[in-house]
């Protein structure tokens, strides 16, 4: 499957309507949301918009160290990772026309939350904030937004679409040895 390179480039709207949506929306709530606490509130409390800042990466991991090593970690090295995977994206001809999409929307994602890690120096412009009941220990899921959204959703849809792909090949496989037999 040879991907035309108009094919490669379509998905990379979705890549630019994430980074769009994501900074649209962190500037609305740093327009109208005072740092550090809740400018709405949603279903009784279980969906609430906030205004906070992760200075570090997922669940605020590296959050205390240090400026310049938080730089180079969590912003210098996934801008590396974007561009190796955008490198791979355009001359892999092994994903489907479904997986660039992930990959974009995943890109998407990572390029918005890189915007912030580069242009704002308290951190990651985080603002949904969900009730989570105490599961795991947790009474409110960490807070999140628009990229990080992207980048789990569309992480677990490529995720799925490669096991997918995997376990076909796997019964293809299995179906040409048993005609063999």
């Amino acid at each position: 499957m040879n991907a035309t390179h108009k094919e490669r480039l379509i998905p990379f709207s979705l890549c630019l309507g994430i980074i769009a949506l994501d900074q649209l929306t962190k500037l609305i709530v740093s327009l109208t949301v005072r740092p550090w606490s809740v400018g709405a509130s949603f279903f009784d409390g279980i969906l609430r918009i906030v205004r906070v800042y992760n200075p570090g990466i997922a669940f605020s991991i590296g959050g205390s160290l240090s400026g310049s090593v938080r730089g180079v970690l969590f912003a210098l090295l996934p801008f590396i990772v974007i561009v190796i995977v955008t490198a791979v994206y355009f001359r892999s001809n092994d994903l489907t026309r479904y997986q660039r999409w992930c990959v974009s929307g995943i890109l998407g994602g990572g390029l918005g939350n890189i915007i912030d890690r580069f242009f704002r120096p308290e951190g990651v412009l985080d603002f949904i904030d969900v009730k989570f009941w105490g599961l795991f220990g947790l009474e409110r899921w960490p807070t999140f937004n628009v990229a990080d959204s992207a980048v789990v959703v569309c992480g677990i849809l490529l995720m799925l679409s490669l096991l997918g792909s995997v376990m076909q090949e796997a019964r293809g496989k299995h179906t040409d040895s048993a005609g063999e037999a």
